[in-house]
């Protein structure tokens, strides 16, 4: 490994003799391995294809590089990580056409194979977020945040390549917010890389397999496809390197939340009649709960008859809402406030989890770190830190700046 190091940082500066050819067996050497996952099976494998194809050149090379420092590195370097990896002398090696060495169901690599048919540098693919939680709440692609109802079974995501349906049920009787307790994935079947596989989740039963009991699709080597418990019932991942798209699925308390990054190039491949997304184009206005991302704050109390049954009553005022979610998130944010109005809702502290988890989503698949945290608008249109709550007594509002 020292060796391979010295080597690579020697590249720029070591080469003293033109016409050895060590440079283009590096170059080789990496495009060979850059794609690999050491988390995957069959990692060791391509490594040792790799490091074999990589002593052949420098054998082919021996007699020009006779000389060359770099050359001698290389060699030594090569010899102890095949030793490492107990890599045979004798066996398979990585073609000496880079653009072979792409795995065609892993997505990352799709960009870098398109280079080198076309001859010209691609720009680095693009990945967009979505996520669903609590009363709920919805984070589209476009990293739009709206409040909803839509009640029964509504489409999150619906292209070429992965569906996604979410089932919400109210959750507390006199209040439009519901939550989910239902989600189906389906990821489409796609080339070689995996047949159909579909996923199914409802509280209280969140698998860490498909439907049909495998907990991954395609070849058994590559896994194109897999399914990864972080918490028995509670907490699963997907990857799905074929289409570059990670999924996270939780259930906090009696509801479930989902989280999602996927390829803004796969996002947009769906026809005209697939455009009831929204996790693409929001919630229809009709089935919005927030004013323009002001959230309608309930006073439960006025929501639940005496006597009834359907919800316990919330112990939440405002004050201590607002105490309860600021021990879990600091900043104030959208999902704060979030927290606040589920809290007041439902008087279920689980939603405090589910919040915060849902912001540790976005943490862990947004890709741009400046949009993790949005924050509501001022009456101007403008985002600002100051956020107007609309309380509601019956039919008559009043507006509570909490400032912060």
């Amino acid at each position: 490994l020292i060796s391979l190091c010295h080597l690579f940082l020697c590249l720029g500066d070591c080469q003293l003799h033109t016409s050895c050819g060590i440079q283009k067996c590096t170059t080789d050497f990496v495009s060979f391995t850059s794609h690999l996952n050491a988390a995957l099976e069959d990692f060791d494998l391509e490594f040792c294809k790799a490091l074999r194809a990589y002593s052949a050149c420098t054998y082919r090379n021996s007699k020009v590089c006779r000389g060359n420092l770099v050359y001698h590195s290389a060699v030594l370097g090569i010899g102890d990580l095949m030793a490492q990896r107990n890599c045979t002398k004798d066996g398979p090696t990585s073609s000496t056409n880079p653009e072979v060495a792409h795995d065609p169901c892993n997505y990352s690599g799709h960009t870098e194979a398109r280079e080198h048919q076309g001859g010209e540098k691609t720009p680095a693919p693009t990945y967009l977020f979505c996520g669903l939680f609590g009363d709920p709440h919805l984070r589209t692609f476009k990293d739009h945040f709206q409040t909803c109802k839509v009640e029964g079974a509504w489409p999150l995501i619906d292209n070429n390549y992965l569906s996604v349906q979410v089932t919400n049920v109210p959750v507390v009787q006199g209040s439009s917010a519901t939550a989910t307790n239902k989600i189906t994935i389906i990821f489409k079947s796609y080339q070689d890389c995996t047949e159909q596989k579909v996923y199914q989740a409802v509280t209280d039963d969140l698998p860490a397999a498909f439907v049909d009991g495998t907990t991954s699709g395609g070849d058994g080597n590559t896994r194109s496809l897999h399914i990864v418990e972080k918490v028995s019932g509670k907490y699963i991942e997907m990857h799905a390197r074929h289409i570059g798209t990670t999924v996270y699925v939780r259930q906090l308390g009696h509801y479930l939340t989902l989280a999602i990054q996927m390829p803004q190039e796969l996002v947009m491949a769906y026809e005209e009649s697939q455009d009831l997304q929204l996790c693409v184009n929001g919630c229809p206005s009709s089935e919005r709960i927030d004013d323009s991302g002001h959230l309608p704050l309930p006073v439960i109390s006025k929501l639940l008859p005496r006597g009834s049954a359907a919800h316990p009553r919330s112990v939440y005022t405002l004050e201590t809402a607002t105490t309860k979610c600021h021990e879990k998130m600091l900043v104030k944010d959208i999902y704060f406030y979030s927290c606040v109005f589920d809290l007041l809702t439902t008087g279920d502290a689980n939603f405090t989890a589910a919040a915060h988890s849902a912001l540790q989503d976005v943490e862990a698949l947004h890709p741009r770190k400046e949009h993790w945290h949005i924050f509501p608008r001022s009456r101007g249109g403008a985002v600002g830190r100051d956020s107007k709550f609309f309380v509601c007594f019956g039919l008559v509002c009043l507006i509570l700046v909490v400032f912060l």
